[in-house]
């Protein structure tokens, strides 16, 4: 027997419309409109009209008449007798019916074409979905990584938010990102959001236990993503090191550490912000070496700028003897200013 199939989970795709519940509602109180104002334009001529049942017509009359005749129901009890009573339901009551219709038939109409507008646009969505970085919570920490993936050139499109907020989520839409709801510690949110095609994910929950969660729960699905998440204390580094993690950022440790370094020496943490900057100042970037690179580095060319060298894996760092010689393949990470 074929295993059930993992149920869809709401996902938000940005540059959405208003959802059909909010047009029904907008289309609702134009119904209502147009029975008021039949039933007040009945009212103030209630003498041009006549109910056998009852001696006058009363508000209420008004109200079931004008009701009976906007939806064309139409019993027929109370109805107009003098000319200009026939006159104001040719001229107000007969379009306001047309109206009606026209709200009821289209309401119905727009309705079904959005959902399959809707449908459409998930499809194309999830097709295109492929090398793709997803971000596991829009807090603080999740909204700054998607920034910082935009300044590096990435588009909004090829990122995808797992929020369980609703606020949350509309930040990310507005962001331009598509948007998943639900817990991204659960093996089905992950697969509605392609993790296993997925090129990386970022770990940014709110809780260091949710965190080790996710890590988990991705690794065991995707053994290629590069899983890149955050803890709040230090001490639970290395359980996400652990988890299938390829980076771990302690978030409280190195904030600390920079308010002690801010103490002796604040200038440290100005180049800090500054490297933390993208597009301006100093930055880092990782670039390839080709063969026509590869061999010893000429003394003159040896300098602070190249701060490490990733090699089979490997993270040397520049003071490792090492590193005075490149090899084809690997992946120089420099320090170079925008100014120059």
């Amino acid at each position: 027997m074929a295993a059930p199939a993992a149920p869809r989970h709401a996902v938000d795709l940005p540059g959405g419309e208003a959802g059909p519940l909010r047009k029904i509602l907008g289309r609702v109180a134009i119904a209502l409109g147009l029975i008021t104002l039949v039933a007040l334009v009945t009212y103030f001529g209630r003498d041009g009209y006549i109910d056998p049942e009852d001696s006058g017509v009363s508000l209420l009359d008004a109200f079931y008449y004008s009701t009976v005749s906007i939806t064309t129901t139409g019993y027929g009890d109370i109805r107009p007798v003098t000319d200009e009573a026939r006159l104001i339901t040719t001229v107000v009551v007969t379009p306001a019916r047309v109206l009606f219709l026209i709200l009821l038939v289209g309401t119905t109409l727009e309705i079904l074409a959005e959902r399959s507008r809707e449908a459409f646009r998930r499809a194309r969505w999830r097709r295109r979905l492929k090398d793709h970085t997803i971000v596991c919570g829009y807090g603080v920490k999740g909204r700054s990584a998607v920034q910082t993936l935009i300044d590096k050139g990435a588009t909004p499109e090829q990122i995808v938010a797992i929020e369980p907020s609703a606020e949350a989520r509309a930040l990310a839409t507005a962001d331009g990102l598509a948007a998943i709801a639900g817990s991204a510690a659960k093996q089905d949110v992950l697969l509605e959001a392609g993790v296993r095609e997925a090129s990386a994910l970022i770990v940014a929950p709110d809780r260091d236990d949710t965190a080790v969660l996710i890590t988990l729960t991705a690794r065991e699905l995707s053994s290629t993503v590069t899983i890149v998440a955050a803890v709040r204390e230090e001490e639970n580094a290395h359980l996400l090191h652990q988890g299938g993690a390829d980076a771990v950022i302690t978030s409280s440790s190195a904030a600390g550490r920079l308010l002690g370094l801010s103490t002796e020496t604040p200038q440290v943490t100005e180049v800090m912000e500054d490297l933390m900057t993208l597009g301006e100042g100093l930055d880092l970037a990782e670039r390839r070496i080709g063969p026509e690179e590869a061999g010893p580095i000429p003394p003159q060319a040896q300098a602070a700028v190249m701060l490490a060298i990733v090699r089979d894996g490997e993270v040397i760092r520049f003071d490792d003897e090492r590193a005075s010689e490149l090899r084809d393949g690997d992946r120089v990470l420099e320090l170079f200013s925008h100014r120059r």
